[in-house]
């Protein structure tokens, strides 16, 4: 019997060790990545404008609902992904509706053995005392029923500068320290410049320094002002004493 063509070709792929045209199936690599992935060798499961907030919230000090609107849209669709993610971590996610502010938390305990990721960085004693005098005006501010609380570079001077002690050095060195401290806040987006030497006081320094650290502050401020007042006087008496001193020996 003769073959047909086509019959010849099969016949001809199977003594080849070629399976049939309708019978081949293209198998997909198993390091081949996912349609949907950033880049190659991506295993990730989040889409990416979910992760791009993943990560800013890791950058950041915050997030803020006003400045990063789209941000702040994806993270309240997505946060139940976004928060596993951070947990994952041992960081846990904030999110203050009433404030519109977004922060990260580092986990802490006593019966799990926790590397630390978030390290705290301490305020200067300088960046402190600029912490209490914006404090105090964003509570007065918001209080009074204003929108935002706002306040000026000189109005910050000449109010900080007077919390220093007589060991912070001469004004100029004061003045800097001011400076200085002002510039980590701006960085940290407590304080936000608005216009040259006119800055507007966030939401966050409500979170960076509650009320009751507030009370405690402030209450030091007094208790060293009057130690100040009383070295000062103390100082003065010596001097006196010691110009008393002075006169009594010319008298002789």
């Amino acid at each position: 019997m003769t073959e047909t063509p086509h019959e010849h070709d099969e016949a001809q792929q199977e003594r080849d060790g070629a399976p049939a045209d309708d019978a081949f199936v293209s198998a997909e690599p198993l390091e081949a990545d996912p349609e949907d992935a950033c880049f190659p060798g991506d295993r990730g499961a989040l889409a990416p404008h979910v992760r791009r907030v993943l990560v800013r919230l890791l950058q950041r000090r915050h997030l803020d609902a006003e400045q990063h609107r789209q941000d702040w849209a994806v993270l309240l669709e997505h946060r139940e992904a976004i928060e596993s993610r951070l947990h994952e971590l041992f960081v846990r996610l904030v999110v203050d509706h009433d404030r519109g502010l977004a922060y990260k938390q580092q986990v802490r305990s006593d019966e799990l053995d926790v590397p630390i990721l978030l390290k705290d960085e301490a305020y200067t004693r300088a960046e402190t005392l600029v912490l209490v005098y914006l404090r105090g005006v964003y509570q007065r501010e918001i209080t009074a029923g204003e929108a935002a609380a706002r306040v000026d570079l000189e109005e910050i001077e000449q109010t900080v500068l007077s919390y220093f002690s007589r060991d912070d050095g001469d004004v100029a060195r004061r003045q800097r320290a001011v400076h200085t401290a002002l510039n980590r806040l701006t960085h940290e987006g407590v304080v936000v410049l608005d216009s040259p030497q006119r800055y507007r006081i966030t939401p966050l320094v409500e979170i960076v320094l509650s009320a009751e650290r507030l009370r405690e502050l402030e209450q030091w401020l007094r208790e060293q002002a009057a130690d100040e007042a009383l070295a000062g006087d103390e100082a003065d008496a010596d001097h006196d004493e010691a110009d008393a001193d002075i006169d009594e020996e010319d008298a002789r």
